[in-house]
């Protein structure tokens, strides 16, 4: 018997479809924002730099919305590279 695994939707296409109708992963931001690793995602915390984010028990999430305005935001005022 042979096992499928369900595909993991690519959080690059939610976004681009539309806001993603879930909260987002450091993993999915690494994705998205094609970043070397999850770690940066933590030091952008830590340094209050990155988009803002929330804890859920011992999970950090961002909404889609807050990364969406953060991304623009970066665009708008030439600080992305």
């Amino acid at each position: 018997m042979s096992r499928t695994r369900s595909a993991q939707p690519d959080p690059r296409a939610t976004l681009r479809s539309g806001l993603p109708d879930r909260y987002l992963t450091p993993e999915d931001l690494v994705t998205m924002l094609s970043l070397p690793s999850v770690e940066t995602v933590y030091a952008w915390r830590r340094k209050r730099i990155g988009p803002p984010g929330f804890r859920v028990g011992r999970y950090l999430r961002f909404n889609p919305a807050a990364v969406q305005a953060w991304e623009a935001e970066r665009t708008r005022s030439g600080d992305a590279a």
